[in-house]
């Protein structure tokens, strides 16, 4: 029987390995920043083109390879950071493995050019599928400038794999902001088709999470700050109000290294309980400094998961920083930028807890008094009929029920009545019919939103002041993404300088400011996305019926009521909302009689 068994040729060898670095352009990406890191770049710049499909450029002005470096960094396991293997528990560096640049030279046209800063000349080395086409001193700037052009252009099913150019593009982004984050000392830009999206100067981590985020940051940041002899937590947490629906803003740094830790995770969360409105997460950015012999960062190739030697402990020090952080949060005056962002700090500097208390105490009164003289006139009665009682009037006595609770009576017309101002409730030929308003409306909405996009037919209401919107780069290139879908039920809006737009109209029939309406559309969107995998077409009408529906204790006119119950059994699957919770229940009138059968 001949042998079977052989050795694969380097260039397979590089694109297997390849297929676990290198899964999307947002991979090569986060490669490439964190060599520029390791080789102390001060200064990055990363230009994309076309989502990183035709171009992925990195220039840093680090310290730069020799001749004899820069063709060995294209090898297959060549690493100038690991010498023994215990060396793997005393890493602070962000690579080490020594695959990337060579998965990367695999399946892309690949150009380097690098310079140590003693040398007259540098190193120009030209690669296409690990192949070497040609390797010539060049004239270049100190540090490198690495090229990746038509990645994956030799696996073209691999290369039919990647998403559309919004998509792709906001997965560059995340993996930007997290290096950005993780190193507010150093400057980074990023452009993508020649338009400059960030251009970030060396800044404390709080300006740092202003400049990538935005400037409603500004004041909803609290310092986060906790050491034991294990482990030091540092960072910010975002004040409740800065809550999403989705887990995006969420960031925690080992040793500087951006990490993915459900556990950790959870212990944040957990200190937040009780102050975050439902089903929201909070914003921070938590960095954890530990000796790196306490900590395993080979367990996955991309070096987002890692384990720690003692988990319950980490996870106790983080719950412990966040919580103290948020004590502090509670009595903390807004951050002033321009002088000290410590929280603390300011309010020693400006208002005692004494002072700050008593205020808050005086103005809740104010307001608790203000509400209840205004209970005094909901239900105002005409001065005529307090004087003209007639006799039915004064033989009517009021017991302390829920029967007497006028938003709890039927209307004349249908029988149809609120309960709890949550339920419908209505007679049935075969029991009571419980309808849960906010569900049945959703279902309503949704179907209605859905037909619109099919037809292409969104009636808009126009704006008299049209709204400017700024949003994140990654939020901007979802916009851009599904700006079809949202013309088809009826948004009107378009570009309006650097991540801007400008909303000139709203689908009919949905109120609330255009500003909030299309924030909260896309916040709620990307909740979906992650939660429910529909196609853009259905996330999009669950997103906005979920803004636009009645909510439970919301209180309705008969006509509100009567148009829900009437909108709902015109639908096409009536019995369930959007994303599957029953819409109505019926109790039987058997049921009833059982409880009153002697």
């Amino acid at each position: 029987m001949p042998d079977i068994i052989h050795l694969l040729p380097d260039s397979i060898a590089n694109q297997i390995a390849a297929g676990e670095v290198v899964q999307r352009p947002a991979s090569a990406v986060k490669e490439l920043l964190e060599n520029a890191i390791d080789a102390g770049g001060t200064h990055l710049k990363l230009i994309v083109k076309e989502a990183g499909k035709t171009l992925i450029q990195v220039i840093d002005n680090g310290s730069g390879m020799s001749e004899t470096d820069a063709r060995m960094s294209l090898e297959r396991h060549a690493t100038s950071k690991i010498r023994t293997a215990d060396d793997l528990f005393r890493l602070r560096t962000m690579g080490f493995r020594g695959e990337a640049l060579a998965s990367i030279a695999a399946v892309s046209q690949f150009e380097m050019k690098t310079r140590p800063a003693q040398n007259e000349l540098g190193t120009h080395l030209v690669v296409e599928a690990s192949e070497v086409k040609s390797q010539l001193p060049v004239a270049c700037e100190k540090g490198t400038s690495i090229s990746v052009k038509n990645l994956f252009y030799n696996i073209p099913a691999r290369r039919n794999f990647l998403k559309s150019n919004p998509i792709e593009m906001r997965h560059i982004i995340d993996e930007f902001q997290r290096l950005a984050l993780a190193h507010p000392q150093v400057a980074f830009q990023l452009r993508h088709d020649e338009e400059l999206i960030y251009d970030l100067q060396p800044a404390k981590l709080s300006q740092r999470i202003v400049a990538l985020f935005g400037k409603s940051f500004q004041e909803q940041l609290a310092p986060c700050q906790e050491e034991t002899e294990l482990v030091k937590i540092t960072g910010y947490i975002g004040r409740p109000e800065l809550a999403r629906k989705t887990r995006g803003e969420q960031f925690i740094f080992v040793n500087h290294r951006y990490i993915r830790n459900n556990y950790l995770n959870h212990a944040v969360t957990s200190a937040f309980e009780g102050l975050l409105p439902e089903s929201t997460f909070p914003f921070y950015v938590l960095f954890i400094a530990i000796d790196p012999k306490h900590v395993d960062v080979n367990v996955h190739p991309t070096k987002t998961e890692i384990k720690f030697a003692d988990e319950r402990a980490v996870y106790g020090v983080v719950w412990a920083a966040v919580k103290q952080a948020l004590s502090a949060h509670n009595l903390a005056p807004a951050i002033d930028f321009k002088a000290d962002v410590n929280l603390m700090g300011k309010l020693n500097q400006t208002i005692s807890k004494d002072h700050y208390v008593d205020e808050q105490f005086s103005n809740s009164l104010k307001r608790s008094n203000l509400e209840n003289w205004e209970k005094l006139f909901e239900n105002e009665v005409p001065a005529s009929r307090l004087f003209q009682p007639t006799d039915t009037e004064r033989t009517v006595l009021h017991f302390e029920s829920a029967l007497n609770n006028t938003e709890a009576q039927p209307t004349e017309e249908s029988g149809l009545f609120q309960f709890q101002q949550k339920y419908l409730v209505r007679a049935s030929k075969s029991g009571l019919m419980i309808i849960d308003q906010q569900a049945a409306h959703e279902r309503v909405l949704f179907e209605r939103y859905l037909a619109r996009q099919k037809t292409g037919a969104g009636n808009s209401q126009q704006s008299l002041f049209p709204q400017t919107v700024t949003l994140q780069a990654a939020d901007y290139a979802l916009a851009l993404e599904i700006e079809s879908e949202l013309i088809a039920l009826g948004f009107r809006f378009e570009p309006f300088g650097k991540q801007a737009f400008v909303v000139t109209g709203i689908p009919a029939g949905v109120a609330g400011s255009e500003k909030e309406l299309f924030e909260g559309l896309l916040e709620q969107f990307k909740k979906n996305q992650n939660e429910l995998q529909l196609p853009v077409r259905d996330n999009l009408a669950l997103a906005l019926a979920r803004r636009a529906s009645v909510k439970a204790g919301q209180k309705l006119q008969p006509e509100e009521m009567n148009a829900i119950v009437a909108g709902l059994f015109a639908c096409a699957k009536p019995n369930f909302s959007p994303d599957g919770r029953p819409t109505f229940f019926t109790l039987e009138t058997s049921k009833i009689e059982s409880y009153f059968t002697r």
